[in-house]
């Protein structure tokens, strides 16, 4: 009796193995593309966090957080009073500054940059040209940004009606205007973003408008002391 004969290359078991070998080969493609994909991904994010400069990234953080803050104070004296022009006030307030503040967060995930770091806030107006190494750019003893009101200054606002809290809402945001005007002053000058550089400047042209606004109601309400 005789043994059966090796299969030739073309039967079943030589187009299995082929088959096997086709496999194997798409299989290890596949994960070279794939692994060359994601490489190619981490560049580009790298990349793209390397090209936004700190002036544009440090204003979009920081003037999100002056921002939210005037939004806070205008949410307390339109509670405290029902004159029309500080409710008129305070309400574009709320409004603008929550837009534009939504504008710079959109920013920052584009840019596929975290919305907070670790760094001291106001670096930023140290780098460009034009830096500030004064005190624009300090921050207080507090650790605010020039211009924040304190934490014990928001309660106080939060505690007032009528006439006392329009006062310390005017008074407050003066000071809150006149910060925020030099750092949309310095990022419209330093910023790389046109996008930045645009809405920085709208930014310091109306509210260095508004601070004489400002200015009149206080001293129509007897100033800061009443």
């Amino acid at each position: 009796m005789t043994g059966a004969a090796p299969a030739a290359d073309g039967g079943p078991e030589g187009v299995t193995t082929a088959a096997a070998t086709r496999r194997s080969r798409r299989a290890v493609a596949a994960a070279v593309v794939g692994a060359l994909l994601v490489l190619a991904a981490v560049v580009v994010l790298l990349w793209s966090r390397q090209a936004v400069s700190p002036v544009d990234a440090g204003f979009a953080r920081d003037m999100q957080d002056h921002h939210l803050q005037a939004v806070e104070m205008a949410t307390l004296v339109r509670e405290a009073t029902d004159d029309p022009e500080i409710r008129s006030l305070a309400l574009d307030i709320q409004l603008t500054q929550q837009h534009q503040a939504g504008q710079m967060y959109g920013w920052l995930e584009s840019w596929g940059l975290p919305q907070n770091v670790r760094e001291p806030a106001m670096t930023w107006m140290s780098d460009g040209e034009h830096g500030h190494d004064d005190e624009a750019a300090a921050l207080t003893a507090d650790g605010l940004m020039p211009g924040m009101a304190t934490r014990a200054e928001l309660n106080e606002l939060a505690g007032l009606e009528g006439t006392d809290a329009e006062r310390l809402f005017l008074t407050l945001m003066i000071d809150h205007h006149v910060a925020g005007v030099d750092m949309a002053e310095h990022a419209a000058q330093e910023a790389r973003e046109q996008v930045v550089r645009d809405l920085a400047g709208s930014i310091a042209r109306a509210q260095e408008a508004e601070i004489a606004v400002l200015e009149d109601l206080l001293a129509a309400r007897g100033g800061a002391d009443g």
